[in-house]
């Protein structure tokens, strides 16, 4: 892991202090899982486009998908 050092507001320094003393886990741990939450929920809004290529692959069942779009295409 890569060590860093953040400034936090002393509210939010006494909120993680209770919190970890709740818990029982580092404060350190409660971060770590604070952010991965942050970025399920974030990458769960915006899928990248490999996922949206995955998760859309093989919807198009009608003819053959190229063929249909140059035939489109010649209509503009």
């Amino acid at each position: 892991m890569i060590r860093t050092i953040i400034s936090l507001d002393p509210e939010d320094k006494h909120w993680l202090d209770r919190k970890s003393k709740e818990t029982k886990m580092p404060i350190a741990a409660i971060v770590r899982q604070a952010i991965r939450q942050m970025r399920a929920e974030e990458e769960a809004a915006s899928p990248s486009l490999d996922v949206l290529l995955e998760q859309t692959k093989g919807t198009w069942t009608q003819e053959d998908g190229l063929a249909y779009q140059q035939a489109i295409r010649g209509e503009w």
